[in-house]
């Protein structure tokens, strides 16, 4: 279903649109066109000289910010498929710089709904976040917002054949939000690794399974719909000893906005979720979605969160590192 069609990712400079652009190039998915879109001309510089449009001529670099609705609405001309995954994700300067995250997070993810119905774009996905669920931090509650604004847009498209979903999934491990970076550099440079709390827990999912959710959700025909992986917990002290088990750990105690462990799915939530063997799938009313499936409740009487959860075990998280490390661009 791809072959003849153009997609923009927003923010795809990022770890998501790199390896999105690495995805299809691997897998083959023949996209017409992928526009790069993002407002840092130095990164679309460097991940010019490892995807030269040159030589992958499916790829175009555009510059802009999502909170220029003028140029959101040029980028999405004749385009098929948005992938919104443009964002502001540091929790510490969230809680620091309150208003710049919701000119992005929030504005700028209206400026997306609002260009893709002036373009009569066709699917529309946004990257949500696990911390999305029972915000305790500004960046969740952005990313609440986003989720809800998606959902709603579906009232207001009319006869347009255009549908808006979300995908929310939990850390990707390597990525510019998860620890892996920051343990990595301690562990070439210091004698110990910093740990906000021995008992913080996360999500993990590895990149590839992202990308193959977002693909899952740009091929439903459903819209409305919150899709979230079903994904192992992580301890964070034992990915700390999967990179070194002999290194000292300094416990620094809890930043401002920051959760011990994350939720998923919360109980209230399950009860208009379902599962479809591979995702949980909430599904949400909307006056356009005429055939939405009959709910059965999940019944997570505590929601789906990274502490009642299977965990990877350190030989599992080994073997995620070793991934990581082989499949770097």
């Amino acid at each position: 279903m791809f072959s003849s069609k153009n997609l923009v990712i927003t923010g795809g400079t990022g770890y998501f649109g790199r390896s999105f652009v690495k995805y299809c190039i691997k897998n083959k998915l023949n996209f017409k066109k992928v526009i790069i879109f993002s407002r840092d001309e130095f990164k679309q510089y460097e991940m010019q000289k490892v995807y030269d449009p040159k030589k992958y001529k499916f790829l175009r670099y555009f510059l802009g910010d999502i909170r220029d609705q003028d140029r959101l609405k040029t980028a999405f001309n004749d385009v098929d498929f948005v992938i919104h995954a443009a964002a502001l994700k540091h929790v510490p300067a969230a809680e620091y710089n309150p208003i710049e995250f919701v000119k992005t997070n929030i504005f700028g993810s209206q400026n997306i709904i609002e260009a893709s119905i002036n373009n009569n774009v066709k699917k529309v996905v946004a990257l949500s976040t696990d911390k999305a669920a029972s915000p305790l931090n500004l960046y969740g509650a952005t990313k609440l917002c986003l989720e809800k604004l998606f959902v709603s847009a579906n009232n207001v498209v009319g006869n347009k054949d255009i549908k808006f979903s979300c995908v929310r999934y939990g850390n990707v491990l390597g990525s510019r939000g998860s620890v892996l970076p920051l343990f990595l550099e301690q562990n070439k440079k210091q004698d110990y690794f910093t740990i906000t709390d021995s008992k913080m827990t996360r999500f993990n999912i590895m990149i590839d399974d992202a990308i193959k959710m977002l693909l899952y959700s740009l091929k439903s025909k459903n819209n409305s719909d919150i899709i979230i992986p079903k994904i192992p917990s992580i301890k964070i002290t034992d990915l700390a000893k999967a990179i070194n088990p002999k290194k000292k750990v300094k416990y620094i105690g809890v930043r401002p906005g920051e959760k011990l462990h994350e939720e998923l799915l919360t109980a209230e939530e399950s009860l208009k979720t379902y599962d479809n063997g591979k995702y949980y799938i909430i599904q949400h009313y909307n006056l356009l979605n005429k055939k939405a499936k009959k709910f059965k409740s999940l019944n997570l009487k505590f929601g789906y969160n990274s502490f009642n959860n299977k965990f990877l075990s350190l030989t599992q998280i080994k073997s995620c590192l070793n991934r990581l490390i082989n499949e770097k661009d």
